[in-house]
């Protein structure tokens, strides 16, 4: 009777395990959602101004579902497109990273890359994600120069360690980007300073959400603070969240909206839209991305 019991219960645990699994990889990595938020950053009686905020792609050459979803972001008529890196999971993503975001690219624009945008993917154990001190192992390189020339000759402006100004929504908007901290190319210091008078709104991108440059963006007075990276956790626990995110940042931040510790900004954290290749799984957090309607204080 007992051995019977221990058979079922082993029996059961791995069913649930496999049809978990099966969710996860057939079902919810392709659940494409968009958010909607509201953000109070504008000054007072300001016209609302739309955001639409993408990251982590990880386009391989096959995924023509996501390529049509990311296309048809562009009925929302947003007033600024953000992108916040990790586009390519494959040497031969670039195409389909057009086909995505081709529409989107009648906007005004934006971006940062990625360490995915560098180095291709190369296969790890899911596990080592626990350990803050693991060796980054770099995979093939990936035609970066290639997707920027695409980006920037479409009139997005690049913003790893470069800062600038744009009119969106008929907004001056002061902007800054570091390239990716989970890499170490950032460079905050050669772009820091306080924001500008005369601008009405102030973003600052990066890949990786490193309290180390979010702190220092804060403390320069950028209002909205965009990154992606974490994939929302990827894998989350019901009733607990991320499990992880691969970054010096709480898991209770690990996406959504947030108001940045011991400053006036805004922290938006996009779970990104793709998955790493050798581990093409979401539970618990579906591919996103987010419409950041602003607004008046």
């Amino acid at each position: 009777m007992r051995k019977r019991t221990v058979f079922r219960l082993a029996a059961t645990t791995a069913a649930v395990g496999a049809a978990t699994l099966a969710y996860a990889s057939l079902i919810e990595r392709n659940l494409y959602t968009l958010r909607r938020y509201d953000v109070p950053v504008l000054p007072t009686d300001a016209e609302p101004l739309r955001v639409l905020h993408i990251s982590d792609l990880h386009m391989t050459p096959d995924q023509a579902r996501k390529q049509r979803w990311v296309a048809s972001l562009a009925a929302l008529d947003p007033d600024l497109v953000v992108v916040t890196g990790d586009n390519m999971a494959h040497p031969d993503a670039v195409p389909g990273v057009l086909r995505a975001l081709q529409p989107l690219l009648d906007y005004p624009g934006v971006f940062v890359f990625g360490s995915n945008d560098y180095t291709g993917p190369v296969w790890k154990n899911p596990f080592t994600y626990f350990l803050p001190e693991r060796e980054y192992v770099e995979g093939a390189e990936l035609p970066y120069e290639e997707l920027r020339e695409v980006f920037t000759g479409a009139g997005w402006i690049d913003l790893n360690n470069t800062r600038t100004t744009l009119k969106a929504g008929g907004r001056l908007i002061d902007l800054v980007g570091v390239d990716d901290p989970h890499v170490e190319r950032d460079d905050y210091e050669a772009v820091a300073g306080p924001v500008s008078v005369s601008a009405e709104l102030s973003i600052a991108l990066t890949h990786s959400p490193e309290p180390r440059v979010l702190d220092q963006m804060a403390a320069d007075g950028f209002g909205l603070l965009l990154a992606g990276h974490t994939h929302g956790g990827q894998v989350c626990v019901p009733g607990v969240g991320a499990l992880v995110t691969n970054c010096g940042l709480p898991r209770s931040m690990a996406r959504g909206l947030h108001r940045w510790p011991g400053s006036d900004s805004w922290l938006h954290v996009s779970a990104g839209l793709g998955t790493h290749p050798t581990a093409p799984v979401r539970f618990a957090c579906p591919p996103e991305a987010s419409i950041l309607t602003l607004i008046a204080r």
